[in-house]
């Protein structure tokens, strides 16, 4: 049973800031679930299920990823690369998380047509999760 979901982004980015515009209304939707702002460079604890909203560049519509390998590795030359990915990875080799589940949602759609899909998607991994 999930009872909190991560919300990753920037709001100060445009294209990295749609999951923190919408979270107020899915808090107001979602009253018995937990939302928790992370930023993915820093240090946060995970539970072993774990269940993410995110800006996904590149898709079309708002879509559920179960594996990280889903994912390209951005470059990395410095720490100031180490992105939420990398911070991810290494928490599933370490086995801190055993299940993922990210809700991924494109930069360009609109508040309104994501707080409906990302809605949907949360309640499909409810069931999932149970």
């Amino acid at each position: 049973m999930i009872n909190k979901i991560f919300v990753f982004g920037n709001i100060n980015l445009e294209n990295d800031s749609l999951p923190l515009r919408i979270l107020p209304k899915l808090q107001e939707k979602f009253p018995n679930l937990e939302f928790e702002i992370r930023d993915p460079n820093e240090e946060w604890g995970v539970p072993e299920k774990i269940v993410i909203i995110d800006t996904i560049i590149g898709i079309k519509r708002v879509k559920i990823f179960d594996s990280l390998d889903e994912f390209l590795s951005a470059p990395r030359v410095s720490m100031h690369d180490f992105d939420a990915l990398t911070n991810l990875r290494f928490l599933w080799k370490l086995g801190k998380i055993k299940k993922i589940k990210i809700i991924g949602v494109p930069p360009e759609m609109n508040e309104v047509e994501a707080l409906k899909k990302v809605s949907k998607k949360i309640v499909e991994i409810t069931k999932y999760f149970c």
